[in-house]
């Protein structure tokens, strides 16, 4: 299912996975070991400098574990691997006519979500839920981080717009396109990536460059020929030679300018001038863009220094989040039922331990609305709060209403603005109050104490 009305056409193969995935399945399958099994996707840390993180890429994710199947292609690369010789042909045979049938719940994208939460909840046949571990993670662990740093440099803009810039710096075509998707979750109002424009209906923004200026013979017989190329939606760049010098150029034009761009130098001094030099011409109409490997901190420096800046393209810091270039998602196993008795499962690894059961996330508010603190409690727990994650896949199919980019966009605004400005400022915000249940923790002490009197290691790796 297509959700928002608009395909990315992603690769989604089988084999878009980790090894040990696949081995991991083929004994369960040959011990006839298959019984329902939970797995919750969460953070174990928060970045650096982060209080709070914008859920994202469940879209891509719904939309691979619908179509997820074994083509006889990679049926037969997998049989002719060493590493397969002793398993049975039983087991290729039951990938043939492999799919998802389980049941997921997750947050909504543009949802907030914190470090100790399930973001992902996964519970199907062990082998169905097992194998879509990597992908799970690598497409929610990617747009998530890139949702956040963008709403990062949105909220530093003060109401300015940010465009993404970022498509020549990311980590390959497709991570630029899921860049772009994200960066607009998290407040970007446009993109230069025309295939992400295309796909997912965000405005597509762009200008020109330095080499447009230097391939003519003059600044201003380039400028021209833009122009009138482009008569509504003039955008010169300034800073090839002089900056001030060009921005003189472009004040004497009797045509109409839509902005000028300046895309190297002190961009506190250099947007000053040249709105003077403007604004004294009468061109107070025309919008000041920057760019230049820019930030969330640097643009808040720019605007606490009175920069004249209507618009920030941001590329490479945001399409990488490249001061917290990783999120640390995991997805670990919570519980496991066996003739039909549940049986909850913990992690003990030092910094690594986890809570068993099935989770959801109880989110508490004040009277005006603000959000105050999150509990996370056993699914079945009646909690005060609004609950976050939805049931969004139901026997392998998707259960959510189509929600449009724009849509999710506005939600991921709305509900950060819900959070504390302490929590969502730039650099060492508050820590959001996560808390577990009594319930919870009652049970992992229960199952931790009779797992070290048993000496004995009844724990998920």
């Amino acid at each position: 299912m297509n959700h928002s009305g608009h395909s990315l056409d992603l690769e989604r193969s089988s084999l878009l996975t980790d090894l040990y995935q696949l081995t991991m399945i083929a004994a369960y399958f040959e011990n006839e070991f298959n019984p329902q099994a939970t797995f919750e996707l969460f953070i174990r840390k928060m970045p650096e400098n982060r209080g709070y993180l914008i859920f994202a890429g469940l879209e891509q994710a719904l939309e691979y574990l619908e179509s997820l199947h074994f083509t006889s292609k990679e049926i037969r690369y997998l049989k002719s691997l060493p590493v397969f010789k002793n398993i049975s042909s039983e087991f290729f045979d039951y990938l043939k006519s492999f799919r998802f049938s389980g049941e997921v719940w997750a947050p909504l994208e543009g949802e907030l979500c914190f470090a100790g939460e399930p973001l992902v909840r996964v519970t199907g046949p062990l082998i169905e839920a097992q194998l879509v571990e990597t992908y799970l993670l690598t497409i929610t662990n990617f747009q998530t981080l890139i949702a956040t740093k963008a709403a990062r440099v949105v909220d530093a803009a003060k109401g300015k717009s940010v465009v993404d810039f970022g498509t020549r710096r990311a980590h390959g075509p497709e991570a630029a396109v899921l860049a772009a998707r994200a960066s607009f979750i998290g407040g970007c109002a446009g993109t230069s990536n025309v295939h992400a424009a295309m796909k997912l209906g965000i405005p597509p923004v762009g200008t020109m460059a330095h080499s447009f200026v230097m391939a003519f013979d003059s600044e201003d017989e380039a400028f021209e020929a833009y122009r009138r190329c482009f008569p509504e939606s003039t955008t010169l760049l300034i800073d090839t030679y002089d900056t001030v010098a060009a921005a003189r150029k472009v004040s004497r034009i009797n045509k109409p300018v839509s902005a000028v761009r300046l895309d190297s130098g002190d961009l506190a001094r250099v947007s000053k001038k040249v709105r003077d030099i403007l604004d004294r011409a009468g061109k107070k109409g025309i919008q000041i863009i920057a760019s230049s490997d820019l930030n969330e901190y640097i643009i808040d420096r720019l605007l606490s220094e009175g920069s004249p800046i209507d618009l920030f393209g941001v590329g490479t810091e945001m399409v990488t989040s490249k001061d917290a270039p990783a999120l640390g998602g995991v997805y670990k196993l919570v519980e496991i039922m066996e003739r039909g008795t549940v049986i909850p499962k913990i992690k003990l690894s030092s910094a690594k331990a986890t809570y068993p059961g099935k989770k959801q996330v109880f989110r508490e508010a004040s009277v005006r609305g603000f959000y105050t603190r999150d509990i996370v409690a056993g699914c079945d727990e009646k909690i005060p709060g609004r609950p976050v994650l939805k049931r969004v896949i139901a026997k392998g199919k998707a259960t959510l209403s189509p929600e449009s980019l724009e849509h999710i966009r506005e939600r991921s605004l709305k509900e950060r603005a819900k959070i504390p400005e302490s929590v969502r400022r730039l650099e060492n915000p508050r820590t959001y109050p996560v808390q577990y249940s009594r319930f919870l923790k009652g049970e992992l002490r229960r199952l931790r104490d009779g797992i070290r009197s048993e000496g004995s290691g009844e724990h998920e790796r």
